[in-house]
């Protein structure tokens, strides 16, 4: 497993990674970050794929069937459409957020130098066919706003911000950011193991529908042996706690994910937490979303989802309080542990390393055990 050197460093990519602003389609300050992780890496290979999908391997071995972790690299945020006057400025919403959440809220947006300038929304509107459309007030003019730049919830000075505190991480973007610091770190460890074929694919656009994943199925952009552990962050539920460990999801709102890997996962894991009761992990549906596995399924991959169970899912505080009419609606730093998240890059580590390798036996042969041993209970039943 990682030194805690190593551990340090992934948590500072972490925390690095989480704080950059990042939205459909305009994901370059992240990608920009990447490319020069992996440029420190002189035995990394990172190309892009037609639709701007990262793809990052290792040399190791040619084997027929190579292992690629996946996460996205943008996160619902605002897109600026144009500047109507001095201090207004129009903007799209890419991603999925309720309406009550948008009503008077601040924004923060960046321009080309990265310097942040705040706004209220004022008015929202939501064309036929159309991402939804907002009107933001801001604090002063500001002429270096232009078409493209990227705007995203400020979270107000009397609720929880962004940091570390009681071994959570509050951040502006945990999904899908903390994952894509998971997938790196996870590999960083690989790489200097020399584990066998493994790579990371980045992609695009996920937050509109999946966009960099069917792009990447459709340009066959990592091979068609390939299996796939897509990384997610997802709501967390009662059932599927914060802080009880990653978590194997074995499917979400449209789709079970391909069950002979996802199994095999399982079994891999079960069989380590066997020897290691320290390491903890779950198993579980996760049905208030939907991400990449589903995609990368639907196309034909083997493909499986491992996931860290998320609070305030896209920045919404409260969400069924919300829903019910209970409380007002506000934006809020999302979090996640800091356990789970290095409990992810144990789980990958132990994953990719042991995929291939380990003893599972098929549940084809646990079900013929049980008919040899239990069968005549049908067989020799008379008339």
């Amino acid at each position: 497993m990682p030194t805690p050197r190593q551990q340090e460093a992934h948590r500072k990519w972490l925390v690095e990674l989480t704080a950059i602003p990042t939205a459909a389609g305009h994901e370059d300050r992240v990608i920009r970050w990447v490319e020069s992780w992996a440029r420190r890496r002189t035995d990394l290979r990172l190309r892009r794929d037609a639709a701007g999908n990262l793809i990052i391997t290792t040399g190791g071995s040619r084997a027929n069937r190579p292992i690629f972790l996946t996460a996205h690299l943008d996160h619902p945020a605002f897109v600026v459409r144009r500047t109507v006057e001095p201090r207004t400025v129009e903007l799209e919403f890419r991603g999925g957020v309720g309406d009550p959440y948008f009503e008077n809220a601040e924004l923060e947006i960046f321009d080309g130098d990265d310097a942040p300038h705040r706004a209220r929304i004022v008015d929202l509107t939501t064309p036929a066919g159309a991402f939804r459309r907002v009107t933001a007030a801001l604090r002063r003019a500001a002429p270096t706003i232009r078409p493209g730049d990227v705007g995203r919830w400020a979270f107000p000075g009397r609720g929880p911000q962004p940091g570390f505190a009681d071994g959570i991480l509050r951040a502006h973007a945990c999904d899908d950011l903390a994952a894509v610091a998971a997938a790196l770190s996870a590999l960083d460890v690989l790489r200097r193991r020399r584990a066998g074929r493994v790579g990371v694919l980045l992609t695009r656009g996920e937050e509109v529908g999946f966009l960099g994943a069917t792009a990447a199925c459709k340009h066959r952009s990592v091979p068609r042996t390939a299996r796939l552990i897509c990384l997610e962050n997802s709501r967390s539920f009662a059932e599927s706690p914060i802080g009880a460990g990653p978590i194997v999801r074995v499917g979400d709102r449209l789709s079970v994910f391909s069950p002979a890997l996802t199994n095999r996962l399982s079994a891999v894991l079960a069989a380590y937490h066997a020897k290691h009761p320290d390491f903890r992990w779950q198993r579980k549906l996760m049905p208030g979303g939907a991400c990449e596995a589903t995609t990368f399924s639907s196309y034909g991959y083997e493909s499986t989802c491992v996931c860290l169970p998320l609070g305030n899912y896209h920045n919404m505080a409260d969400i069924d309080a919300v829903d019910a009419g209970q409380r007002p609606a506000r934006v809020a730093p999302e979090y996640i542990s800091v356990a789970d998240y290095h409990g992810m890059i144990d789980l990958l580590i132990v994953g990719v390393t042991q995929l291939d390798t380990a003893k599972v036996t098929p549940l084809a042969a646990t079900m013929d055990d049980l008919y040899e041993r239990w069968g005549y209970v049908i067989e020799k039943q008379k008339p």
